[in-house]
């Protein structure tokens, strides 16, 4: 009884997310609403106040005052500055010591907001719209990386509009919430965070990738209470980190993470304030999710209160850690799956590669409730496995005494 207690407990385990009845609820122990039972996140998680100091601190160059951007790039950071500056600079990822400046001619920096990246390009958005809300010109440029290195920059325009912007009056200045600070970069889009100075509230629009010009369209709006201005991303993790600052100048980190596809607010939102009262803070960046770097501006304010630009180091370890761990757990056990097993689902056959280990080796395959409904020898390296007489559902396979491997059956 207790070996099929535990090959049950196993099995589930090792489901893919979706393929069983699924509890949901809020599955991250950091939050006061934790249910230890959840298996899918439904977004609910809630979580006490949190503050947190930067690691170290470092003054930046006089030439980047306004700096509104950052990226880890080539083994340095990289910044812009918002106005009238057409260079991106490079930077000491230990100091934030300029290293050097790149021009990017042909192009002018009307409100230059954001930085980003994919694999091959480096992308500036050239969308900052606070001044009266009204621009027709918005539009990210998309450099090619090896071109940057080789002094020579490549430069695509990606232009676009908002899907629900109809009205193009002057607002004014700081009172539209069509003005944009930060994006990221996916795969196969552009996804833009808007900084509402009007609702204090973010709206998320996708974009095509594809330089030409594009209509960003309306995905999702979340109540950040707060202004956004910055971005970063890690795809594989679904992991999201975001920077901003309310009226009074109070700097935060949300972040954003455990999420499905791109429903970035589907999952765990962790606001976290920033211990450093009066920084706009203007840019995020990070190498491994763990450690970040947040660039603020210069900016002077009543009561002679005065704050130099900076580039902070922060260390989100105790926020994300275990988290990250766990989504790397399931990644190596996917990726397990897929060099082990195929095709999953599977029709009729399954094959399995057993050249790593000694052969002939025993072989069980369990079903869902435990019961062992198959059984056999492996005797070659790669072997097909008749599984046609099987019930429609999940099963696992164990090879030897300690490799298990989930596949659905499907045919009937």
């Amino acid at each position: 009884m207790k070996i099929t207690l535990l090959l049950f407990s196993i099995f589930f385990l090792l489901l893919p997310i979706g393929t069983t009845a699924q509890i949901a609820g809020c599955p991250d122990p950091l939050a006061s609403n934790f249910n230890p039972s959840a298996t899918q996140n439904d977004g609910s998680c809630t979580y006490n106040p949190e503050s947190i100091a930067p690691t170290s601190s470092f003054n930046l160059a006089g030439n980047l005052l306004e700096t509104s951007g950052l990226i880890t790039w080539n083994n340095q950071i990289w910044t812009h500055n918002d106005s009238d500056d057409n260079n991106i600079y490079a930077l000491d990822t230990t100091n934030g010591t300029l290293f050097q400046s790149y021009p990017l001619v042909g192009v002018s920096n009307s409100d230059w907001e954001e930085i980003s990246q994919d694999a091959d390009f480096v992308y500036v958005g050239d969308f900052g719209n606070n001044s009266n809300g009204n621009r027709t010109d918005l539009k990210i440029l998309r450099i090619d990386k090896n071109s940057i290195l080789g002094g020579s920059p490549l430069i695509e325009t990606i232009n676009f509009s908002y899907s629900n912007q109809i009205d193009f009056a002057p607002a004014g200045p700081n009172n539209t919430d069509f003005d944009c600070e930060a994006f990221i970069v996916s795969s196969d889009s552009i996804f833009l965070f808007t900084k509402q100075w009007t609702s204090k509230k973010t709206t998320v629009y996708s974009l095509s990738k594809t330089p030409g010009t594009h209509i960003a369209q309306l995905k999702s709006t979340f109540d950040v209470q707060g202004l956004i201005t910055g971005a970063t991303y890690f795809e594989s993790k679904k992991l999201v980190t975001l920077c901003g600052y309310t009226n009074l100048l109070q700097p935060f980190i949300y972040l954003l993470y455990d999420f499905h596809k791109h429903d970035f607010f589907g999952g765990n939102k962790r606001k976290v304030t920033i211990s450093r009262p009066f920084h706009q803070v203007e840019g995020i960046a990070s190498t491994n999710g763990l450690k970040y770097y947040i660039s603020n501006e210069y900016s002077s304010q009543p009561l002679f209160i005065t704050t130099q630009q900076k580039l902070l180091i922060f260390n989100l370890g105790g926020f994300l850690e275990g988290y990250l761990n766990n989504v790397v757990t399931q990644t190596e056990t996917q990726k397990k799956n897929t060099d082990l097993l195929f095709p999953n689902p599977s029709n009729d056959f399954i094959h399995i590669k057993t050249d790593k280990y000694h052969l002939p080796v025993n072989f069980q395959i369990i079903n869902r409730l435990g019961q062992i409904v198959m059984k056999g020898k492996l005797t070659q390296e790669n072997q097909d496995i008749d599984i046609s007489g099987l019930a429609v559902g999940m099963h696992i396979v164990n090879i030897g005494n300690d490799i298990l491997l989930s596949f659905k059956w499907m045919k009937k």
